[in-house]
């Protein structure tokens, strides 16, 4: 199989300034979420893959179910590709959404500029690369004609920002999707097999307004606010004594992200909202985990004479933990990794949640990798001049090519 392999290999090079093309069309067309207005991407990608001669079905959210969800528009897309029977068929997930891009730019985030080596544009490395590795590695497999079993989906979704729960959640929930192993945008330099989960939670601690001048005719809702936080954080001590036994992940993590409250410098403030982040470790059970965080809140509040809290759960998204049957998927990129990389490409977890925690809740074996440097930080995600190194994309298209083959051949 190894003439079929540089066949492969071949194939990708020969069109590769196609491939950045399109990744540079993908860009260009901002997804910013929120607001989450992203059926107008999924038209344009749908309609650069029609150039290619794959039909992508597009399948939009109901309206009412976006808007409730905190977004504009979703339509996910499916490409199919069906092969002879008795093969696996083998999901390709990479989500379009990402977050505004910010300030601090010293190229346009809409541009795409392609700039020493480097492709610059919001979501060129997070992860529009690899709707363009997945794509053009589906490409160079049909090139070869070759007898192959089983099938490749295409699976472009709009929401992870949020969860996921409208992208590969509806698809899985509606039936649209399921395949016997599935591969996620990821990093070339490791293939990912577990992540964390995360707990998120709005807190709202009610006071009593009052004038500045007679405070004690209120209740300071922003002190109470910092006695609950102060038992919150209290509890990152106790964390860091946690350990995860999987590899790249180390100890669950509280963080608080956002404060808002008070009307005036004047006045005593009745209201303070506050958002907390509670990561988990896969060993960690969210159930728990979430009684924990609001018996913590709960206590410290009992303290405090005039104060009331209400806490709303904002995202409960579980972890991903190692499934062992994701070994055909995580060996053949383990093996042609090294090869095209030329260096060991190992297995770990991320500290990060991902959509593949909903396939991994219905049973598919799952991993994740794709286009992309050896961390986050590196790639500028979620940071002005995020980039994409474009050898990075290059090699994982053969990378995710040859495993395809391998597990449909």
């Amino acid at each position: 199989m190894t003439n079929a392999h540089q066949q492969l290999d071949a194939w990708i090079d020969a069109h590769f300034d196609e491939e950045v093309r399109f990744l540079q069309a993908l860009v260009q067309v901002p997804t910013d979420t929120p607001p989450g207005n992203n059926a107008p991407h999924a038209e344009r990608t749908a309609a650069l893959l029609a150039d290619m001669g794959y039909t992508a079905e597009q399948h939009p959210v109901p309206a009412a179910d976006v808007q409730a969800y905190g977004m504009q528009s979703i339509t996910n897309l499916v490409v199919r590709r069906r092969f002879g029977a008795g093969g696996p068929v083998i999901g390709l997930n990479a989500h379009g959404d990402v977050v505004p891009p910010g300030e601090g730019w010293s190229q346009d985030p809409y541009g795409g500029a392609a700039v020493d080596g480097k492709l610059y544009g919001r979501a060129s490395a997070v992860s529009k690369s690899d709707f363009a590795s997945y794509t053009f590695a589906l490409r160079a497999l049909e090139s070869l004609g070759a007898e192959l079993k089983g099938g490749v989906e295409l699976l472009f979704t709009y929401d992870e920002e949020f969860g996921g729960e409208l992208g590969p959640g509806w698809l899985l929930q509606k039936g649209l999707t399921k395949p016997d192993y599935l591969l996620a945008a990821g990093f070339s330099y490791q293939v990912v097999t577990a992540h964390n989960g995360c707990l998120q939670m709005a807190v709202t601690v009610h006071g009593k307004m009052a004038h500045a001048a007679i405070p004690d005719t209120g209740v300071d809702a922003l002190q109470g606010a910092v006695a609950i936080l102060n038992a919150l954080y209290a509890q990152n001590a106790r964390y860091k004594t946690i350990t995860s036994q999987v590899a790249g992940i180390t100890h669950p993590y509280l963080n608080v992200g956002r404060i808002e409250g008070g009307t005036n410098t004047n006045v005593v403030p009745g209201k303070v909202v506050f958002k907390l982040d509670r990561r988990m470790i896969p060993e960690e059970n969210p159930a728990e985990v979430e009684a924990e965080v609001r018996r913590v809140i709960a206590e410290a509040a009992a303290g405090l004479p005039g104060i009331t809290v209400e806490i709303q759960r904002l995202l409960l998204a579980d972890s991903l933990k190692a499934n062992p049957a994701n070994a055909p998927l995580v060996n053949a990129l383990q093996k042609h990794g090294e090869a095209v990389f030329g260096e060991p490409i190992p297995t770990s977890g991320t500290p990060l949640y991902t959509d593949v925690r909903l396939f991994g809740a219905h049973g598919i074996p799952a991993a994740i990798y794709g286009a992309g440097p050896r961390t986050v930080l590196e790639s500028n995600a979620k940071r002005a001049d995020e980039h994409l190194v474009l050898d990075d994309l290059r090699r994982a298209t053969k990378v995710v090519a040859r495993t395809l083959l391998d597990l449909l051949s």
